[in-house]
C-alpha cells in the first residue's frame, strides 16, 4: 500500500467515486484508488476536502501535517484504540522507576551499538580512514551504561556517545557535502537538513505505530513527559536513527543523488531540502523504507516498517509483563 507525499503547493485532495484525486488549478494531478492508501503526509499549503477527510477517517488513514520543510504540525487521526488497559500498565510502568532506567539503558545502549556498527561497517569498506579512536570511545561509552542507576544519568552517556559518534559520521561523507556538528533547530547545512527531515518522518511513522497498538504516545520511558511531545514514540526509534536515516543520509549523499545544488538557504528556518529535490528524497526514502532485509527482530527479512510495528508490539508485551523488552540491533 501507498505512503502519499502531497507537497505540490496550491493543490487539493478530495474524493471522487472509489478514487482519491489530487488537483490543481482545475488540472488533475494524480488519481489514486482509494485500497492503494495506507498514509498520507501533507506539507506545506495543501487543501483537502471533508469527503476526503472522512474516508480516510473511516478506513483507519493517517493523514500527517507539516510545513512545507518538514516540520511536524499535527495529524489527523482515526478513533482512538479502545485498548484501556495498556494505558493503564503504561501510566504505572511510568511511575516504575526500576522499569524506567531498566528500558532507558536498553535504549541506549541499542542505539549506541547500531552507531558503533554502522562506523565499523564504513571502516571496513574504506580502511583509508582512521576510526580506531572513534571505536574506542563509542565501546567505553556503551560499558559504562550498565552501571548508571537513573535515566538522567543514561542520558549523560547518550549525550557523550553522540558527540564522539557525530564527529566520526562526517568523516564518512565522501562528496562535497560536509558535517561539522549535529545541528536541530534550524538545521545550518544540508547534512543536518537531511537528517532533520528523516528523523521526523520515522518519528512520525512510530507515533503512528503506537497510537494503533493502544499506547499514549506522550508517556515515554528514556524521553520524559514533555507538553505535546509523543515520548514514547521518540523512545522507540532511538535505536533506527542511526540505522535507518544516518545509512541514508550517507547512501543520498555518497551516490550523488543530492548534491548542494538542491538546497536553499530560507533564513529563519535554516538550509533545506528545494522543491524538486524533496519530492526526489521522498521516492527514495519510500524505496528504502520498504526494502526487505535481515533483523533481529523477525527470523524473515522485513522492511523497516514491519520493524516498526514489532518493536511497538515488543513494548506492547514488556508494558503488561507477559515478555521481556527486545529492542532492534543492527548485526555485527
Amino acid at each position: 500500500m501507498a505512503t502519499i507525499y502531497l507537497t505540490e503547493q496550491g493543490s487539493k485532495l478530495s474524493k471522487t467515486s472509489k478514487r482519491l484525486v489530487i488537483e490543481k488549478d482545475g488540472q488533475t494531478l494524480l488519481e489514486i484508488p482509494e485500497f492503494k492508501v495506507e498514509r498520507v503526509l501533507i506539507f506545506g499549503n495543501v487543501q483537502i476536502t471533508t469527503q476526503a477527510m472522512a474516508f480516510l477517517l473511516d478506513n483507519g488513514i493517517e493523514v500527517s501535517f507539516l510545513s512545507l520543510y518538514g516540520k511536524y504540525r499535527g495529524r489527523l487521526s482515526p478513533v482512538e484504540s479502545k485498548n484501556a488497559q495498556l494505558r493503564i500498565h503504561q501510566y504505572q510502568k511510568h511511575l516504575d522507576n526500576e522499569f524506567k532506567v531498566s528500558l532507558a539503558k536498553a535504549i541506549v545502549h541499542a542505539k549506541l551499538h547500531n552507531g558503533r556498527e554502522l562506523l565499523m561497517r564504513y571502516a571496513r569498506n574504506h580502511p583509508e580512514i582512521d576510526f580506531s579512536q572513534d571505536k574506542i570511545q563509542m565501546e567505553a561509552c556503551i560499558s559504562q551504561i550498565e552501571h548508571k542507576q537513573s535515566v538522567n544519568s543514561v542520558m549523560g552517556v547518550e549525550g557523550a556517545a553522540a558527540s564522539v559518534y557525530f564527529e566520526a559520521f562526517g568523516k564518512m561523507l565522501r562528496k562535497e557535502l560536509r558535517f561539522e556538528k549535529r545541528q536541530r533547530r534550524p538545521p545550518k547545512d544540508p547534512v543536518n537538513a537531511l537528517l532533520s527531515l528523516g528523523y521526523t518522518l520515522i518519528g512520525n511513522e512510530m507515533h503512528s505505530m503506537v497510537c494503533a497498538v493502544g499506547f499514549d504516545p506522550y508517556i515515554g520511558f528514556f524521553h520524559g513527559i514533555d507538553y505535546g511531545r509523543p515520548s514514547l514514540a521518540l523512545d522507540l526509534i532511538e535505536p533506527f536513527r542511526h540505522a535507518i536515516i544516518d545509512r541514508f543520509t550517507l547512501y543520498l549523499v555518497n551516490n550523488h543523488i543530492l548534491s548542494e545544488k538542491d538546497f536553499e538557504d530560507t533564513g529563519e528556518e535554516g538550509v533545506l531540502l528545494n522543491d524538486d529535490a524533496r519530492k526526489r528524497y521522498f521516492a527514495e526514502y519510500e524505496k528504502y523504507m520498504t526494502k526487505e532485509g535481515e533483523s533481529n527482530l523477525s527470523d524473515a527479512k522485513k522492511g523497516f516498517r514491519d520493524l516498526f510495528k514489532i518493536q511497538a508490539h515488543n513494548m506492547h508485551d514488556a508494558i503488561i509483563g507477559t515478555s521481556t523488552f527486545h529492542l532492534y540491533s543492527m548485526k555485527d
